[in-house]
């Protein structure tokens, strides 16, 4: 596929022209082909690649410097892969997650030429899927200094707010003994998925915490989202499996996260049961006390939500480095059909971000 010059001085444009390139998960080397030749003409950055990861970054000898991230890569297409503008709004894949942010993002990067601040622009691959493919994670592997910074900030889709931080988020696995029988004479066995009826009562009634961190409400969850188990149609099942997600507050360790769902099992399981960890990501404290997201604050006049969901913003927390999310698009839209974004959000996100660059604070 062949595509012309992205192009310039609008950014729905360019944001229509980025959704029409598919980047979908592992597919993003043509999108970032096209970044890496657009920001190759800007003589005020230093680009460099790292596989399908592209890092171009000011070299100003300022006292700060300031991260802007965003993933190319998007979830598979729902009928919603072309771009289609009506009016000021732009509908289609990535519209809202996020090739809106990657929009802003490449926007800057060509024209904020003096900066207040040193910044670094990364766009990185492979965000929507397992955690330990993430692009930063290549990044990081091969050229840790690329990703040095103060402060950081992900272009998710927050429309137009700041969302800080974010909450983590694990997989444990339950599996349920029990013991085989024939179904005609199953008091003779025990079923291991009727055991689940237990289990699932705990969960479904669980009463989720609703911590406040930094001014910020979080809300955790527990939910099942997957189960299996049964041997044959005649056969009492001795092995039952349930996978279980949780989602908890920054005011939480991942070890204190996972003691947590552990010992709310703990009465519905037996010592033959197990419950294993299949993956974590930890979250992000607000980091509000950083003078660059407080300036940013001001500057969108909208008060600041906590994140709900997981972000990159984790990556640079755990690094040490103050990260929220900041982008146009509404999140709840993203990884549906009717994936939007519109033109006021992408220029007030724009501007705000702008403004803070040339100002510094």
């Amino acid at each position: 596929m062949s595509l012309g010059p992205l192009p310039a001085g609008d950014l729905l444009a360019l944001t229509a022209a980025l959704v029409d390139v598919p980047s979908e998960s592992n597919a993003e080397e043509l999108i970032t082909d096209l970044i890496e030749a657009d920001l190759q003409q800007t003589p005020h950055l230093s680009v460099e690649r790292v596989g399908d990861n592209l890092v171009a970054r000011t070299r100003l000898g300022r006292g700060r410097r300031i991260l802007l991230a965003g993933h190319t890569d998007t979830v598979p297409a729902n009928g919603n892969a072309e771009a289609r503008v009506e009016g000021d709004v732009l509908w289609g894949l990535g519209a809202a997650d996020m090739k809106g942010g990657i929009a802003v993002m490449l926007t800057l990067a060509r024209a904020v030429v003096a900066p207040a601040v040193d910044v670094t622009y990364v766009f990185y691959a492979r965000e929507e899927v397992d955690a330990a493919d993430n692009g930063l994670l290549e990044v990081a592997a091969a050229r840790p200094g690329l990703l040095q910074a103060d402060v950081a900030l992900l272009g998710e889709p927050t429309a137009g707010a700041v969302e800080a931080g974010c909450q983590g988020t694990m997989r444990l696995k339950v599996t349920l003994a029990g013991e085989r029988a024939h179904t005609a004479r199953a008091w003779m066995g025990r079923n291991a998925i009727h055991r689940l009826a237990e289990v699932l009562a705990t969960v479904s009634t669980y009463e989720a915490r609703r911590p406040v961190v930094e001014g910020c409400e979080y809300r955790e969850g527990l939910q099942a989202v997957a189960v299996s188990g049964g041997v044959a149609g005649n056969v009492v099942p001795d092995s039952a499996t349930l996978t279980l997600n949780h989602r908890f507050a920054p005011d939480r360790t991942p070890e204190q996260a996972e003691e947590h769902v552990r010992s709310l099992l703990e009465s519905v399981l037996d010592a033959s049961d197990t419950v294993e960890l299949t993956d974590m990501a930890p979250a992000a404290s607000p980091g509000l006390g950083d003078p660059f997201l407080a300036g940013l604050v001001r500057r969108t006049g909208a008060p600041v939500r906590a994140k709900l969901g997981w972000t990159d913003a984790a990556f640079f927390a755990a690094r040490g480095v103050p990260a929220s999310n900041f982008g146009p698009g509404d999140p709840r839209l993203a990884h549906t059909a009717g994936e939007r974004v519109h033109r006021n959000e992408l220029v007030s996100v724009h501007a705000a971000l702008e403004g803070l660059l040339i100002d510094g604070v």
